[in-house]
């Protein structure tokens, strides 16, 4: 018998051992699953590794939600890092500091989770169900806090996995797989696209439109993102998906009006800063004339917050500006757009917007989230656009509001460096100048 062969006779003999054993237990439960866990993380179960973690996604797929659940407190627990082994590691690697002492702490620190979601990883499709397990596993975070370092594991693995050095980025056409435009039309989030038609009329040529792609799953967008060729900035959503094509000769700016992340189980994995930058590259190769790059993003957050201060606030934050001229914001029962009203009162909304932004924080950072995805990124707080998305949509998040930012290139990197290391929001003279 060849080597080959007693190989196979071998991996044949383990799997019979091991599924003799596992299988005959009753299926479909959380318990059952453990077991499967637990034999994929022996070294046997590297053997026959293959049939288990499929196994194991079959009868993972056919828990309910609160089957889900329990299953992520078990595993959470039950692989977690042992605290005394760390210890006893650690006096070690103390006593002995060299790269074999090192190389078994590092395993101790890292526990047993990080090691069952790469092996969970050797089924088919393996990567797609273990990005849709953390979808359902961040839906429990807040219903139980200890699982947040289960999902620090999936996010701690998933940012290599998913590093930009191994996504493709590609421009979304007319002609591109119809497949992929349906995906685009469901997976959009900020501003939604509400049929085939009016997809069309992002990819227009006096619009740009770029996805990533990750080569184990290809025909699933990662992240995408809008562009629309602009003469200045953008100061109108509608305008932009909506409004006539125009000639993009025409225009010195881009403005970037739609992010979105079309998987939630790659959520904080920041693949669109990543996506926006590889974009200005793209578009300056492509078009040179183009100089200034700026978005028009939404403000979500803020009208649930405006409508949840007290009055003495919005009085402080309003100076000497009578604040029961905004209580038309309050009307739940007129939640209605009213341009003219929200125009009468500019200079007071946009006062309370910037106080949102600016002064509104967690840990020295804005509590709104687009607002510290772009700062983060290195660009520069613009302008407060009013009236700017006029849809149902826009005035319940923003009533209507909408912040341009501006990506100076020359100074990106050091406009990260002041607002990370140094809580610095970096704001346009265009803004001050009007607030």
């Amino acid at each position: 018998m060849s080597a080959l062969q007693k190989f196979l006779a071998f991996v044949a003999d383990k799997g019979r051992s091991l599924f003799k054993s596992i299988f005959s237990k009753r299926k479909d439960s959380t318990s059952h699953i453990i077991d499967l866990c637990d034999e994929l993380l022996t070294d046997d179960g590297i053997v026959a590794g293959i049939t288990i973690a499929r196994e194991i996604w079959i009868n993972y797929d056919k828990l309910d939600l609160e089957e889900k659940g329990i299953f992520f407190a078990k595993i959470n627990k039950r692989y977690r890092p042992d605290y005394s082994n760390i210890r006893s590691a650690s006096r070690n690697f103390i006593d002995r500091s060299n790269e074999e002492t090192l190389s078994v702490l590092n395993k101790e620190v890292e526990g047993k989770r990080q090691e069952l979601i790469r092996r969970l990883n050797l089924a088919p499709n393996g990567t797609p169900s273990l990005v849709k397990m953390r979808e359902d596993l961040i839906y429990f975070l807040n219903k139980n806090k200890d699982l947040k370092a289960f999902d620090n594991d999936f996010r701690h693995l998933f940012k290599s996995w998913f590093n930009p050095g191994f996504l493709k980025l590609t421009r979304i056409k007319k002609d591109t797989d119809p497949n992929i435009l349906q995906k685009i039309i469901k997976y959009e989030r900020v501003h939604e696209i509400k049929s085939i038609e009016a997809l069309y009329r992002r990819l227009e040529n006096d619009r740009l439109f770029f996805a990533y792609f990750h080569p184990i799953v290809d025909k699933e967008p990662l992240v995408f993102v809008q562009v629309a060729f602009t003469k200045g900035v953008a100061k109108s959503i509608q305008k932009i998906t909506e409004g006539t094509i125009s000639n993009p000769d025409d225009y010195d700016s881009v403005t970037f009006y739609s992010i979105s992340n079309a998987n939630k189980g790659l959520q904080g994995i920041t693949l669109g800063n990543f996506l926006i930058k590889r974009v200005v590259f793209e578009i300056l190769q492509e078009f040179p004339k183009v100089k200034n790059f700026y978005t028009l993003s939404p403000l979500p957050g803020f009208a649930a917050w405006y409508l949840t201060q007290p009055d003495e606030k919005i009085k402080k934050i309003l100076k000497n500006y009578d604040y029961r001229n905004l209580l038309f914001l309050k009307d739940e029962e007129d939640f209605n757009f009213n341009q003219s009203k929200i125009m009468a009162n500019e200079k007071a909304i946009k006062k309370l917007v910037y106080h949102y932004v600016v002064e509104e924080k967690i840990d020295k950072k804005p509590i709104n989230p687009v607002t510290y995805f772009h700062l983060n990124n290195g660009a520069i707080l613009y302008d407060i656009v009013l009236n700017a998305n006029l849809s149902h949509y826009g005035y319940k998040e923003s009533f209507g509001v909408m912040i341009n930012y501006y990506y100076e290139l020359n100074k990106i990197v050091e406009n990260h460096h002041e607002f990370f290391d140094k809580n610095k929001i970096i704001i346009h003279d265009n803004l001050k100048n009007n607030v």
